[in-house]
């Protein structure tokens, strides 16, 4: 069974950088899809970012298009999250997620059957 752990994240002032690591055991990623997701407090989960699980297919939400970029790395079955610019409404606990498919990827949670435990992100404002 597909196991994954974020780690990366912490406190960042405004305009700075993080990178966030989604890391699998029990299966290698080369059959998965990947989306990372948030959620700020008081507010539902939102899909940010996808790769398709051959990594010709990335979408991201419009909030983060042109800051963060979703990047997968087959040799250390690592999905990255690098997030440049933060502001501090990026603040949030951030979720990987993981699906069986090819070609695709979706930012709708109900899609993904494998969640890691979250890392929490904060910019204060």
């Amino acid at each position: 069974q597909l196991q994954l752990v974020e780690s990366g994240g912490g406190l960042v002032q405004s305009g700075g950088s993080l990178r966030l690591s989604c890391a699998a055991s029990g299966r290698t990623l080369d059959t998965y899809a990947i989306g990372w997701f948030r959620q700020a407090p008081g507010k539902e989960r939102e899909g940010i970012a996808c790769v398709s699980s051959e990594g010709g297919i990335t979408n991201y939400a419009d909030s983060v298009k042109g800051r963060f970029t979703i990047i997968r790395d087959a040799a250390r079955n690592t999905v990255y999250l690098q997030m440049n610019s933060l502001r501090p409404e990026d603040t949030a606990t951030y979720y990987c997620a993981g699906e069986i498919s090819w070609a695709h990827c979706t930012m709708r949670q109900h899609d993904y059957d494998y969640w890691g435990q979250g890392t929490q992100v904060t910019v204060p404002a």
